[in-house]
Order: C-alpha cells, then sequence, then structure tokens
C-alpha cells in the first residue's frame, strides 16, 4: 500500500523552529495538496519543555529526551533547526544511521561533517537535505544540483552573512562606529547577542566552505578558507572608499585555477557597479559564473526564521515527493579530495592601504621605495586630512593586482618606517 503520510521529528523550536512547526501545523491542506503526503509531526526536542514560545503546539509533542525522535521507527524523517555542532551532528548521524532522512539548517554540521553525513546517507539509502544551511530563503544548493549541473563553475563570489552587510551599510551610510552598528543590528534582530560569528567572518567561511565543496564537486573544509573579519574597518574607510567608486562588502570568494581553488573570506572594496556592492541591509546575494550559463546572481533573505523555514519546508516537501513516487529524484554529491586550495600568501589581489604618517618631505618617498623593493605597483595615491597639531596626514594607497604575501610585507616594512604612526587599514580590493 503507497505511504499517505510522512512522520517528521523536528530538532529545536527556537526562531526557526517555531516557524517551521507553525507552518506543518496551520498549514496542512496546502503542503499536502504539494508533497501528496500528509507532514505530519510527531515530536519536537527541547531543552525546556516548560519555556514559554512563540508558537502554540500540543504539550504532548514536546521533549528534551533525543532518543524519542531518534529510537522511534515510526519517525521517518528528522527536520534539525536547532544549530552548532554537537551534539547536532552525533543526532543527524543516528538518524541517518537508523535510517532517517535528514532536513538540516546547521551550517557548522554541514561545513564541518557534510561529506561524512552524505556519504552515509548514500550507504543508508537515505537523503540529506540542507537548502537552508548556506542561503536561508536563496535557493542555492538546489540551483547547484539541479539548474547548474551541467556547467563548470569557474568562479562564485557572495554577500553570505547579513549581519555583516547589514553592520557595514549602517557604517557606510550613517558613519556609525562599528560597535554602535553591531548594538543596532542587535537591536534590530539581524545579530546575536554574541555576534562573534558573524564579525570575525566564521559564518561565512562555514557557507562559503559548503558552497565550494558542492561548486567544485571538492572537499572545502573550514580550516581550509582564509578568514579575516570586519574588525578595524572605520567609518573614514567608507568616505574614502566610495570616492574611489567602491563599497565595502565582507566578501567569501571562490576561484576555479588549474589543479587548485581560492577559498577566501575577508571585507574588500568591490566596484559600486558590481552586483554584489549593490546588496544592501541584511540581503545576501551569491553571483555565480559558469562556462555554459555565463553570469547568475542568486539574492534575497539570507537568514530569520521565515526564510529558512521557507527553505527547511520546502525540502520537506521535495522529500515527500521523492518518497511517494518511489525514487530519490535528486542527483548525489561526489567529491574529489585530489584538489586543494591555494594558500593565501600566493592569491593574487589588489590592496587598499591607509597609512597615518609624519606630514614632512621624503614620507612618500620612502613608502614608495618600500613598495618598490617588494614588487608592488601602486594604482593610486592621494594625502588626506592633514592634522595641524600633531603634523601628521593619511595616505591613501590602492595597488595593482599583486601575490598577497608581497602586499603584507609590504603593509609590515611600511608600519616600521620611522615617519609611519600606523597602517591605519589594510582592504584587498574585489
Amino acid at each position: 500500500m503507497a505511504a499517505t503520510s510522512l512522520n517528521v521529528g523536528l530538532i529545536g523550536l527556537g526562531t526557526v523552529g517555531s516557524q517551521v512547526a507553525e507552518r506543518l501545523v496551520t498549514g496542512q491542506p496546502q503542503l499536502t495538496r504539494r508533497a501528496g503526503l500528509e507532514l505530519c509531526l510527531q515530536r519536537i526536542l527541547v531543552r525546556d519543555v516548560n519555556k514559554p514560545r512563540a508558537v502554540t503546539v500540543e504539550p504532548g509533542l514536546l521533549t528534551n529526551d533525543p532518543d524519542l525522535l531518534l529510537d522511534d521507527n515510526d519517525i521517518q524523517v528528522i527536520v534539525e533547526v536547532a544549530g552548532g555542532d554537537e551534539p547536532m551532528h552525533s543526532y543527524l548521524e543516528r538518524a541517518i544511521s537508523a535510517g532517517k532522512h535528514v532536513v538540516t539548517a546547521n551550517k557548522v554540521v554541514m561545513a564541518n561533517h557534510g561529506m561524512q553525513l552524505l556519504t552515509l546517507a548514500a550507504e543508508k539509502n537515505v537523503d540529506v537535505y540542507f537548502e537552508a544551511a548556506v542561503g536561508g530563503g536563496i535557493p542555492l544548493i538546489s540551483t547547484f544540483r539541479t539548474d547548474l549541473q551541467a556547467n563548470r563553475i569557474e568562479r562564485l563570489s557572495a554577500v553570505i552573512n547579513g549581519t555583516t552587510n547589514y553592520v557595514l551599510g549602517r557604517m557606510g551610510t550613517d558613519g556609525l562606529a562599528l560597535e554602535d552598528a553591531v548594538k543596532e543590528a542587535q537591536a534590530a534582530g539581524y545579530a546575536e547577542a554574541d555576534p562573534t560569528d558573524d564579525i570575525e567572518g566564521f559564518d561565512a567561511t562555514y557557507k562559503l566552505a559548503i558552497l565550494g565543496s558542492i561548486a567544485y564537486e571538492i572537499s572545502v573544509r573550514p580550516g581550509d578558507i582564509y578568514r579575516e573579519g570586519i574588525n578595524g574597518i572605520e567609518p573614514v574607510d567608507f568616505r574614502y572608499a566610495r570616492e574611489l567608486g567602491y563599497a565595502i562588502k565582507l566578501v567569501a570568494h571562490t576561484q576555479r585555477h588549474r589543479g587548485r581553488v581560492e577559498a577566501r573570506v575577508h571585507p574588500a572594496l568591490v566596484p559600486l557597479d558590481h552586483p554584489l556592492a549593490q546588496v544592501e541591509g541584511a540581503d545576501n546575494a551569491v553571483f555565480v559564473e559558469g562556462d555554459l550559463v555565463g553570469r547568475v546572481l542568486l539574492k534575497g533573505q539570507g537568514a530569520g526564521g521565515r526564510p529558512t523555514a521557507s527553505a527547511v519546508v520546502g525540502d520537506l516537501i521535495d522529500l515527500a515527493r521523492s518518497i511517494r513516487r518511489g525514487v530519490q529524484n535528486r542527483p548525489s554529491f561526489t567529491f574529489d579530495d585530489r584538489v586543494g586550495v591555494v594558500p593565501m600568501g600566493e592569491v593574487v589581489t589588489r590592496a587598499y592601504y591607509r597609512i597615518r604618517a609624519e606630514d614632512r618631505p621624503g614620507v612618500l618617498a620612502a613608502v614608495g621605495q618600500v613598495f618598490a623593493e617588494e614588487g608592488v605597483s601602486i594604482s593610486s595615491f592621494i594625502q588626506k586630512d592633514a592634522w595641524v597639531e600633531e603634523k601628521t596626514a593619511e595616505l591613501v594607497i590602492t595597488t595593482h593586482p599583486t601575490e598577497d604575501t608581497r602586499l603584507q610585507k609590504a603593509r609590515e616594512r611600511i608600519a616600521g618606517l620611522q615617519p609611519v604612526r600606523a597602517v591605519s587599514s589594510f582592504l584587498r580590493v574585489f
């Protein structure tokens, strides 16, 4: 007899979990029509069953015992939206080993353990859906897995952290200091109480590890990716960037080379006419270049309860359709471990320097000599805002493309020059 329902165990009832549970409880007629099966919420794993919640669910659905989900043979799919590495990785591994399908929004688990979980799922003839782990409501995984699978992906550049995009936008438009912009983002619900993962680039790194692995069919781990956060950027940098024709974004970038790929996350000056420079607020965008399709921009809300729940429930519907038809209608992933990541020192890029130095003859010559000795060619130079009392000025310099190790060596040597007070800012130019 053909199956008429799909029994779901939900892990997590926070911002995303509440939206998922509410849609499963209140949207049954529409979901059943689209999925071809009734999606039945059987059990919800939470830390505290007595905690007040934004969504109303039957108390009997709640439990703090993971075994009641993972060992229940009647539950066919585990939906995990709690986040974090452990114990979620272990829960998902147990679920797959028990022959359950998995739908997850967990970027940390998928970045660190995705290959292992996908391999195990293939052995157990179940599937792992993780659309919500990268772009929230933006359909990224399905786009790579289906729509772009005929392409050889040449490069992928993205703004994939809504918190930092919002913070940088507020710093650029209203001149807020980083700390004040973060507080505003927290008040608006765009930043966590501890924003470290966002501000220091960890969140974007996890997402790029997943995207890079899928785009190039290789194993890109978070530790392979060069990471730099937005600490140290000041409002004045946005003013100078605009004068030069750039916006400042936290960019996640991969690019194919012969036998290797670049993989890096760092703040960068992005030309104002580039699509990524025009991503505003907490939105995300991914800019892909394929050999057949050319350039494609995917843009939308990359985080938040509703967009992420949209991706999670969409995965559930897709899974239900596969089960109803008795087929796995999504192509499996394969990964080539022989392709490595280019060390950041070998990456060729441009750079922006903001240098605070004494305002006297000979300083420019000394700085220029360092660049010349390190093989770095200057693209533009501006002297800005002399401080009469201190007899200092700011030098704003951009370079032509050069190996990053040369740019860093020049930065180090310039900072050590006697008339230089500080290299106040160093940003790469995209």
